[in-house]
This record gives structure tokens, sequence and C-alpha cells, in this order.
């Protein structure tokens, strides 16, 4: 996965995150995330967040790994269709994952494996499972229209689930890496 490999001169990791990658998404909103969400600035790939912020990179051992293969051993993969675009006011533009259910799901399981680590640390009442194309704070209002306007015509992106990373990064550019996949509807992981 390119997107995940960081450049040889990025700091150390500061924060980590369990995310659902959305390969499929990039070649329809790539180009507008890699202008507009600071998240692909960072080496992030389109995705789901299950639960970020997560825990400190030094606590990622063994155990810990461990404990994310139990939670998410038993969830399977999943069709997931992304059929509209939708906005956190006026500042975030989103894809809408259906079923929505199933990333709630998720995220409450490893919220409970990991009780002091809640959703964006607790700054919202709801988690609403969503797939970031862009954020006004990078751009004009009228640049993230244009891109909810060029996303459009190709919904509904339909794709199968059958993965959850823990990555690890910083806001530097191009820091975030790989830490651990988890492949869902088999037993099996992989550390790189």
């Amino acid at each position: 996965m390119p997107y995940l490999s960081p450049d040889p001169d990025a700091p150390p990791p500061t924060q980590t995150a369990v995310i659902v990658p959305v390969p499929a998404a990039e070649p329809l909103i790539g180009q507008h995330r890699r202008h507009l969400d600071a998240a692909a600035s960072w080496g992030v790939p389109a995705h789901v967040t299950v639960l970020y912020p997560f825990v400190e990179p030094a606590q990622v051992d063994d155990h810990l790994i461990a404990t994310l293969a139990a939670v998410l051993g038993p969830m399977a993969a999943l069709d997931c269709r992304f059929t509209r675009t939708q906005w956190f006011g006026q500042d975030v533009l989103w894809l809408d994952p259906e079923p929505a259910w199933w990333f709630r799901d998720l995220t409450a399981a490893v919220w409970d494996a990991f009780p002091h680590h809640a959703p964006y640390g607790g700054a919202h009442d709801e988690v609403v499972p969503h797939l970031t194309v862009a954020e006004r704070r990078l751009g004009s209002l009228s640049a993230v229209q244009a891109a909810e306007q060029a996303v459009q015509p190709g919904l509904p992106l339909s794709t199968r689930i059958e993965r959850v990373l823990l990555i690890a990064g910083t806001q530097a550019p191009s820091s975030w890496r790989l830490l651990h996949e988890f492949r869902l509807g088999a037993a099996r992981s992989e550390t790189r």
C-alpha cells in the first residue's frame, strides 16, 4: 500500500488510528482529498474511521494487537455502498456508507475493548460513519461544492470491506504508516 509508506524523513509517530480503508473510492475522490482533506496530505488513505485518536504509539504491542484481533475476528466482511454525499454543516463534505449500522457496531466493539479511547476524543455526542472528501478549512466553500459536483456522478460506489487497519503517524506530510492489518471474515491478520 504505497499510500501508507511514510516519508523516510518523517518524524516518529505521535498518534494512532483504527480505520476501514476504502481503496475503491480513491479514483473518485482522491484528487479532491489531496487538496481538501488534511488526512490525505498526512498519507492516510480514503477511509471510514473506526477509532481516532487511539492509543499512544508506544502502547502498540502484541497484547494490543491480540485484543484488536479478538474484537475484529468475529466481524464478517461487508458489501458496502456509498450512495450520496452529505455535509457536516458547511464545513466537511463526506460520503455516506450503507449500511452505516455496521460501521457504528464496529466502532462500538473496538471502543468497548478500549474504553479509555472514545471516538474523536469524545468531542461528538453521536458517531456518524463517514468517508471524508473535503474540508472547508483547506479551501473555499465553492471549492468544496465543486468537489461535490464532480463526485456525485460517480455514485453510487459499491465495494467490499475486508480489512481494518491500525495506522500511526503525525500531522506531518506523508507521515502515516501501517502498523497492522486485520482481515475480516477470516481468522488471519498481518503485521507489516
